[in-house]
């Protein structure tokens, strides 16, 4: 599947949720903690060929998630993305240390979940700030923005573990 999305910059989390369902989105998972470690080998080929692979953690249950090379857009961030549910997390991180694979890279963020039309609708509470992840097609993206008043020079491309890395950190977790 093809993942299409941008992160806006937002203050108060309180004030943004407040927004977003002003704006008709609707709560389809409260707020809750997410951990995401991020797998590859010690040669850093699958970082090589812009891939990510990355095992999700949410209260019991976790998914593993490969993202592909980003596509060329200056207003969007565009990756190709395979997930699966995983039901024995603990046995499959074994499973990627016997195939070599390693964490390079760990974070935990607070992410409610809003709905709005075909829109799937993030805030993300990170160290490195407050930020809405709009993800769906590209108009319906923009429009979004722009009922909450943010236009395309407002979107953010980058993921959470290359801001957290220009902030300065080597790895993040709260």
């Amino acid at each position: 599947m093809v993942e299409i999305e941008v992160k806006i910059k937002v203050g108060p989390p309180g004030e943004a949720k407040r927004r977003l369902l002003a704006a008709g989105c609707v709560v389809e998972k409260e707020r809750s903690v997410e951990a995401d470690a991020f797998y590859d080998f010690s040669d850093g080929r699958l970082a090589a060929k812009n891939l990510a692979l990355r095992l999700r953690t949410v209260r019991r249950r976790s998914w593993l998630t490969l993202k592909g090379p980003a596509h060329k857009s200056r207003s969007f961030k565009i990756r190709e993305e395979f997930e699966s549910e995983v039901r024995d997390p603990a046995a499959f991180r074994r499973v990627l240390k016997a195939l070599g694979l390693r964490i390079v890279f760990q974070y935990r963020k607070r992410r409610t979940l809003f709905r709005q039309g075909r829109l799937r609708i993030s805030l993300d509470e990170t160290s490195v700030g407050n930020y809405v992840e709009i993800e769906g097609r590209r108009s319906d993206i923009v429009r979004f923005a722009g009922s909450l008043g943010y236009a395309r020079k407002d979107f953010i491309v980058l993921d959470y573990v290359r801001m957290i890395l220009d902030a300065g950190r080597k790895t993040e977790i709260s």
